[in-house]
C-alpha cells in the first residue's frame, strides 16, 4: 500500500501517518536548532560578559558595581552577540512559519515524496543558514540559504491555496 493509499484509511495527523511522523521530526529539528543558538548566545554573553540589561552585571558575577563601571564588554565580544542574535531572530522569523504552513501543507495530501522533500531542504536550509551567520560565511551563501528556505514555505503556501 503506498503512502497517499495508506492516508485514506487514517488521519492526516495521525501519528501512524508516515508523512506526519516525517513533519514531526523535521518540525522538532528546527526547534531544537533554534533553542541551541539561544542557548549559544547566553553562553558567549556570560563568558563575553556582555549584557543588554543593567541587572545582568550583577548576577553571579563579582558585586556589582555601578553599572558603566561593569561594562567589561570589548566591541568586537558585542558584535559576537549581535550576531548570535541577529541569527536567532531570523529563526524566530522563519521557523515558526515553516511549521504552520508544513502542518496545513499535509492536509491537502501532497504526493509524499514532493512533501518529504520540501520539509528535507527546509531543515537543511535552516541549518546551513546558521552555520554561515555564525563563522561567518561571505555573502551570498546566507542570503542563498534564507532564499531556499523560504521559497519551500511560499511552495507549500501556494499549492495549499490551489488546492482550496
Amino acid at each position: 500500500m503506498s503512502t497517499e493509499q495508506n492516508l485514506t484509511n487514517m488521519g492526516v495527523y495521525s501519528i501512524e501517518n508516515q508523512l506526519f511522523q516525517v513533519y514531526l521530526r523535521n518540525a522538532v529539528l528546527v526547534v531544537f536548532k533554534m533553542f541551541l543558538v539561544a542557548f549559544y548566545t547566553s553562553f558567549v554573553r556570560r563568558s563575553q560578559k556582555v549584557f543588554d540589561n543593567k541587572e545582568d552585571y550583577g548576577y553571579k558575577i563579582k558585586p556589582m558595581r555601578k553599572f558603566k563601571d561593569s561594562v567589561t564588554q570589548t566591541t568586537a565580544s558585542k558584535q559576537q552577540v549581535e550576531r548570535i542574535k541577529r541569527c536567532h531572530l531570523n529563526d524566530l522569523e522563519n521557523i515558526p512559519v515553516f511549521l504552520i504552513i508544513g502542518l496545513l501543507y499535509l492536509a491537502i495530501n501532497p504526493p509524499a515524496h514532493i512533501a518529504i522533500w520540501h520539509y528535507r531542504v527546509f531543515v537543511a536550509s535552516r541549518f546551513i543558514h546558521t552555520v554561515a551567520y555564525l563563522t561567518p560565511l561571505p555573502q551570498p551563501s546566507r542570503a542563498l540559504c534564507y532564499f531556499v528556505g523560504t521559497s519551500v514555505t511560499i511552495s507549500m503556501g501556494v499549492q495549499i491555496l490551489q488546492s482550496i
